[in-house]
């Protein structure tokens, strides 16, 4: 996507908040939750209502997390009118700062009435989960230490998003914890990282001058590309780990339908340098993983 320009107002009634919830970014949000949903059924461990009440909270926190990242990110700098990516409501004027920060806290804070539930189900573990993914959506960007601005992005989505969401998920329903939750949210965390490095690899150029240090910022794009290609041949090589664990063939199989697809996303990513071609190949990325995901999910039940 090219830069968009916007008058403030262009978008009127909910348009902006949605613009600002980045509503593609939901189904990777969903897809931890499928797999550590189609864990608990494996297992017989399943229950619905812990399930969907873990989904939602998933997304409230990330579009708690999209409302921060746009608001902290235009007052630090990052998101200018050169912006490659797609739009952001606070850089456009269509939603203040201040609003922005309302919309924050108010999504976060609807998290935590999801999580009030999930509390009295689970106890503690649950509140550290709640507690700390909240603290990371806000930490990313905002905050005397945000940790998107030195180099720690990549760890800190490759543990929410891959064994908070699917070991939380499982958790819930279960109230146990087995080895096999920590072996399936590996893929799912390193596709969700994936999707990352290929956002900060478009990004370069403006992460830089707003002094945004990025392992792409820090390291050149040559090493991004490499950890592209790496997490994608993590992700596929942790299948056959799953079956050896105790899953199911189809487990192992199905997710393997899609490996001709992230070979095309890999040799596009390293060869690249087009603004316009990552943002197709980021988008391609995330919905990779949730078909990736969604052919797991089913795997394991099956």
């Amino acid at each position: 996507m090219a830069p968009v320009e916007a008058a403030p107002g262009t978008l009127g009634g909910w348009g902006p908040w949605l613009l600002a919830a980045r509503l593609r970014t939901l189904p990777v949000a969903a897809a931890p939750v499928a797999v550590g949903t189609a864990l608990a059924i494996a297992d017989g461990q399943a229950s619905a209502l812990p399930a969907f009440a873990a989904l939602v909270g998933a997304l409230l926190i990330q579009i708690g997390a999209n409302y921060a990242n746009d608001v902290f990110d235009f007052e630090r700098g990052a998101d200018t009118e050169t912006r490659i990516g797609p739009p952001r409501a606070a850089q456009l004027g269509l939603l203040t700062p201040r609003q922005m920060k309302i919309g924050t806290a108010l999504a976060f804070g609807c998290a935590v009435l999801v999580g009030v539930y999930l509390v009295a189900l689970a106890c503690w573990p649950i509140v550290a989960i709640g507690v700390l993914s909240i603290i990371a959506g806000l930490a990313y960007t905002g905050g005397p230490f945000a940790f998107g601005y030195h180099g720690l992005g990549e760890i800190a989505v490759f543990a929410f998003f891959g064994f908070a969401a699917v070991c939380g998920t499982y958790y819930v329903q279960a109230l146990t914890l087995p080895p096999i939750a920590f072996l399936g949210a590996l893929p799912i965390g390193a596709f969700a990282t994936a999707v990352l490095v290929v956002n900060n690899l478009r990004d370069v150029d403006t992460d830089r001058a707003a002094g945004k240090r990025t392992l792409a910022v820090r390291f050149g794009r040559r090493v991004a590309r490499f950890e592209y290609v790496g997490l994608l041949f993590f992700a596929y090589a942790m299948l056959p780990a799953l079956w050896l664990a105790g899953t199911s063939r189809a487990a192992m199989v199905l997710p393997l339908l899609t490996l001709p697809f992230a070979m095309l996303l890999a040799r596009t990513v390293a060869t690249s340098t087009d603004g316009q071609t990552l943002n197709t190949a980021l988008a391609r990325t995330a919905t990779l993983e949730v078909v990736f995901a969604a052919l797991l999910a089913v795997g394991l039940i099956a």
